[in-house]
């Protein structure tokens, strides 16, 4: 009973992170004089992370994402035996989003979806700005592994109580402001595969760079932590005192 309320929790939050965040590039930042732009979505993926967090959290421990639950496995903070189920949740959250956001976007007699592409993350020619395949895989490796590194160090228990959602949410902000001229960010396979399996073609032929990129990038950062910060001692910088002797 209490893993169908931890899927159940991690299948809501994936759907609204997608569907909010890739929504918000479908339906708000494409008009001219009232479009949000970049900035908006990317604020937008943010709100996602910042509402779900807090309101769903301490049910699932907000992973909505199947490369935020490889790198917490891979930084020690997550059973083995869950990872299955969790990813599984998230894609299949990723796919209903995906779909009802099509639904909708369908309304509009202007939409067209081979034009504007739902939303799905692509390099070379279906990257916003042009950039290359090896572009978009360091990108997403990268930006990745940083994520896993904020998620770790905010959710650590000698983090300061409650500010864990607002740090990942900005965290996840800033990404997208870097990323989305590269790759239209995905740094979360299930957020890629939902608007691929609605856009098809290109969109699943490129899909496999965001799964294998984020993976890689998650299983690193989550590492990367365990290893370089897990067990450090917390160090009170806002008063300058020295940190406590190990």
């Amino acid at each position: 009973m209490l893993m169908l309320s931890r899927l159940s929790a991690e299948f809501v939050g994936t759907f609204w992170l997608v569907f909010g965040g890739v929504g918000s590039a479908v339906y708000a930042a494409t008009f001219p004089e009232t479009g949000i732009g970049f900035l908006g979505v990317s604020l937008a993926f943010g709100l996602t992370v910042v509402t779900m967090a807090y309101s769903i959290g301490h049910i699932s421990g907000s992973h909505f994402n199947p490369a935020v639950t490889v790198g917490l496995w891979a930084g020690g903070r997550f059973p083995a035996g869950d990872v299955l189920p969790y990813v599984l949740t998230q894609v299949v959250a990723g796919a209903v989003a995906a779909v009802l956001l099509y639904s909708i976007a369908r309304g509009l007699p202007a939409f067209d979806l081979e034009t504007n592409g739902l939303g799905a993350n692509g390099y070379g020619a279906h990257s916003p700005g042009g950039y290359s395949l090896l572009s978009g895989f360091t990108a997403e490796v990268l930006l990745t592994l940083v994520f896993l590194i904020i998620i770790m160090g905010a959710t650590h228990r000698k983090a300061p109580a409650g500010f864990a959602p607002l740090a990942i949410g900005l965290g996840l902000t800033l990404v997208h402001l870097i990323s989305i001229p590269i790759t239209n960010t995905s740094v979360n396979p299930a957020r890629s595969t939902g608007p691929a399996l609605v856009v098809g073609g290109w969109a699943l032929q490129q899909l496999w760079l965001f799964w294998l990129a984020p993976l890689i990038g998650g299983a690193l950062g989550g590492a990367a932590y365990r290893a370089l910060f897990e067990g450090l001692p917390a160090a009170p910088a806002i008063t300058g005192e020295p940190p406590p002797a190990t």
